[in-house]
């Protein structure tokens, strides 16, 4: 009681500053509410953290000779409960599958249990895979490969229930209304419904201008939860728009993709926009997409310092690399949703090294087993 009474006799400048003394305990008592909240599932995301593959554990994977050996080292991390009792002869495919299948309960179980809004932010984390998921039906499908055989490798965060009747649709429009007008995908269709027939490069199309509205309506959520989440979803999100950009810029050169719908599949955000979207679309080959990066400030230009000349090989790398770099910042904060997306992107890459460590075991290419390996974790900072 005596608080407001005090403030009554505090000159207009102390007044000031003590609102803005109050505004930080807000922000303190926000952390509270967190925890309260959402501190469980927070204190399960670290947990997991703390479970990835140790500099020791890819050491140890690197030196097996057969995926026997791979098997018997993944029993001794938190892969043991699925991996276990799976038979020999294994297949990558097989050690792949099941990491992937422990990364997928982690995340149901944490989803499951998360109120609003973190679980429409982990709602968010499934979009991506879904258009995936979209476009491997499709393109499979223009192929005419076995349903049940895509139906296999889509990935198990982006399924949905009407995912098999995909295969029924002739062009973008009928695919919109028979099939995605009740899925979470159906409010970035509005851009790319047409009545054009499907082919690759329209399913190419799709996909991209599927993630630019997916990648946009993320950040206006992020941006709508404040505070540490929306600064570093912001950044993370950012430099996601960024990478796609570049990479519809190297994949379209010497196709039959317009610049002007190449432009077009940009997203309107992140440190190449503007003047850098427009270098981008004027771009011939991927000199000029390094001296574009280059001349961006930031990441972008640090990763155009490590690229050889006329050498996209490992560009992909280095956008992982960078990537992991920003996840493992996150865990750096407290009281965010940021660490929810960090841990499924760290353990994605961690199975995409499980998987490069297998495929080199099981074709005998052991002096390039750690070419493609990305580091996770805080050893990235």
């Amino acid at each position: 009681e005596g608080g407001p009474r005090l403030a009554l006799r505090l000159s207009p400048e102390k007044g000031r500053a003590m609102a803005a003394a109050d505004a930080g305990v807000a922000w303190g008592m926000e952390g509270l509410l967190f925890n309260a909240k959402d501190g469980y599932n927070e204190g399960i995301v670290r947990g997991l953290k703390s479970g990835l593959l140790s500099t020791q554990d890819y050491a140890n994977l690197t030196q097996c000779e057969t995926l026997d050996d791979v098997k018997l080292h993944l029993c001794s991390t938190d892969y043991v409960s699925v991996i276990q009792n799976e038979p020999s002869p294994l297949h990558p495919s097989t050690i792949v599958a099941r990491c992937t299948q422990k990364v997928v309960e982690d995340f149901e179980m944490v989803r499951c249990q998360a109120s609003e809004p973190l679980a429409t932010f982990l709602d968010f984390l499934t979009y991506g895979h879904m258009i995936d998921n979209v476009v491997l039906i499709v393109t499979g499908s223009l192929h005419e490969r076995d349903m049940q055989e895509l139906l296999d490798k889509c990935h198990p965060l982006g399924m949905f229930d009407s995912i098999a009747t995909l295969a029924v649709a002739s062009n973008m429009r009928e695919l919109y209304r028979l099939v995605l007008v009740d899925t979470p995908l159906a409010p970035y269709f509005s851009e790319c419904v047409s009545s054009e027939d499907l082919d690759e490069m329209n399913v190419e199309i799709m996909r991209n201008v599927l993630y630019k509205a997916y990648l946009a309506d993320f950040l206006r959520f992020c941006e709508s939860l404040g505070g540490a989440t929306a600064h570093l979803m912001r950044q993370i999100l950012h430099f996601e728009a960024d990478r796609r950009a570049i990479n519809i810029t190297i994949n379209s050169l010497d196709t039959e993709l317009s610049r002007d719908d190449r432009r077009r599949l940009f997203s309107d955000f992140g440190a190449l926009k503007p003047s850098g979207h427009l270098d981008l679309v004027a771009c011939d080959d991927f000199d000029q997409v390094r001296a574009v990066m280059d001349n961006t400030p930031g990441v972008l230009s640090v990763i155009a310092s490590r690229l050889s000349i006329s050498s996209d090989q490992l560009l992909e790398k280095h956008f992982y690399q960078e990537e992991q770099k920003m996840c493992a910042a996150a865990f750096l904060e407290q009281f965010n949703y940021a660490i929810f997306y960090a841990i499924l992107k760290m353990r994605e890459q961690e199975i995409r090294n499980v998987t490069w460590i297998a495929e080199c075991v099981a074709q005998d290419c052991r002096n390039r087993v750690t070419d493609g390996l990305v580091s996770v974790g805080l050893e990235n900072l």
